[in-house]
């Protein structure tokens, strides 16, 4: 016989998982069901948390290259640990996923690792990675399985030559050049990391400016120092 509830969540991102945790703390009985296999969505395992880390990582990286001795701190031999840098940011992001399980343990909410589908009203299947299918049944249903990567046009992305924002967080090693496709703040953000780290960057944006939606005073004083990080742009480009 299948499990009952009061709510089933699909999708353990910010929405799904807060969620969960104010249903468990009203008394319902609640389970979140989650594909990726770890909790905390685009935000906590592909997107802020892993590229500030990067960020964070690269930026100090670069100053003891070339920045320190302005400060009189000098320093010599400064070698890149690619594989290092990336385990540290695996790290962070795997302490924080552990702490959002925690959060489900306490509130008492059941986590169901793997692929929700809808069989019928008010029942559930969830399909774990090994195949083996949970049935559960529910009196309410909140579906927040958030986005993903828009495509463009008939480019590939096959995550090793032409990857996207996930992909851009796991590259193997340092390339000779990248083109970034868009000049939002995630394409900024994320061509900062590989700068800093000694890829050429190049930008490649259809409007006539970056980062759209930010003020454009603000905007063009980010342009002036990506560019003199070593950013070019090509603005108002159609790839």
């Amino acid at each position: 016989m299948s499990e009952q509830f009061d709510v089933v969540i699909i999708g353990g991102g910010p929405g799904g998982y807060v969620c969960a945790v104010r249903c468990g703390q009203l008394g319902l009985k609640t389970a979140i069901v989650e594909k990726r296999g770890k909790l905390g969505g685009t935000c906590l395992n592909v997107g802020c948390i892993p590229s500030k880390a990067l960020l964070h990582s690269s930026h100090a990286y670069e100053g003891a290259a070339h920045h320190y001795a302005s400060f009189g701190v000098e320093t010599s031999g400064v070698k890149l640990n690619l594989e290092k840098m990336m385990a540290n940011k695996d790290d962070v992001v795997d302490g924080l996923t552990k702490g959002i399980e925690f959060l489900m343990k306490k509130n008492k909410v059941t986590y169901l690792k793997g692929t929700g589908a809808f069989t019928g009203a008010g029942k559930l299947n969830v399909t774990a990675d090994d195949g083996s299918v949970t049935e559960i049944e529910y009196k309410n249903a909140v579906i927040a399985t958030g986005s993903e990567v828009a495509p463009l046009g008939d480019i590939v992305i096959d995550e090793e030559k032409i990857v996207s924002s996930t992909g851009a967080l796991a590259l193997k090693s340092v390339p000779k050049s990248m083109v970034v496709i868009g000049a939002g703040v995630i394409g900024l953000e994320l061509g900062s990391v590989w700068r800093r780290l000694g890829a050429e960057v190049t930008v490649v944006e259809y409007l006539d400016r970056i980062t759209p939606g930010v003020d454009l005073e603000i905007a063009k004083t980010l342009q002036k120092s990506l560019t003199k990080q070593g950013f070019k742009f090509e603005l108002g480009k159609k790839v």
